[in-house]
């Protein structure tokens, strides 16, 4: 079975400033568009069988300078509904909630079009994009690629080893960066974290990119 390679998009202004993005549709900046070319060649390395990408036009915008051909557009692969926290930063959230964490509290209720979810919520949704993955490496020889955005990524990445919903609250995820999940021994497992162009070699990825903020 081939591996799942996973992209989160380039910068945005939202992302920038920490804001949650999750329903609103904004555009890369433009140094979100160069992080997304800058991606090509990684992601040329590996043999591409078959390419998800989210609605969002800040996911198909990197997509498509990423250089990834005939992503099919998939709505499993949304940001986290973020409800009433929606364009809220984690310090406005924390004056009147101090102890609140995404990945295990959930978000406040939103409007009728977007009410928020759950981590459990989440959770299944994650779960049925990884049912279509594994059918994609079935049906044909290569590798996956999602370009998605980092809060669900995140939650992807703890379902696909295994792992509690709450489990994505460790895996620090980069806009811009191209990430990979392998086998060994028949178990998933993480094969490459947070890469970026400048820090990949011949040998292979380096440490991890720069972090920047959480929000997406």
């Amino acid at each position: 079975m081939g591996d799942l390679l996973l992209v989160r998009h380039g910068e945005t202004e939202w992302s920038l400033s920490g804001r949650h993005t999750g329903s609103t549709d904004i555009p890369l900046t433009d140094k979100g568009r160069e992080q997304a070319r800058r991606l090509a060649p990684l992601i040329a390395r590996h043999h591409i069988a078959a390419a998800f990408v989210s609605p969002m036009q800040r996911a198909r915008e990197t997509a498509r300078l990423a250089g990834i051909d005939g992503a099919l557009v998939d709505a499993d692969l949304s940001e986290w509904d973020y409800g009433g926290y929606e364009g809220v930063t984690t310090v406005e959230i924390h004056r009147s909630r101090p102890d609140w964490f995404l990945f295990t509290d959930g978000v406040a209720t939103g409007p009728p079009e977007h009410p928020g979810e759950s981590p459990e919520e989440v959770g299944e949704r994650a779960e049925r994009m990884l049912a279509k993955i594994d059918a994609a490496l079935a049906e044909a020889e290569g590798n996956v690629v999602v370009v998605s955005h980092g809060h669900f990524l995140r939650v992807l990445t703890a379902r696909r080893l295994g792992l509690p919903t709450s489990a994505g609250a460790l895996f620090q995820l980069a806009t811009g960066t191209m990430s990979r999940l392998s086998t060994e021994h028949r178990r998933h497992v993480v094969a490459g974290w947070n890469v970026r162009p400048d820090s990949y070699c011949s040998h292979g990825p380096l440490s991890s990119a720069g972090q920047g903020p959480e929000e997406h």
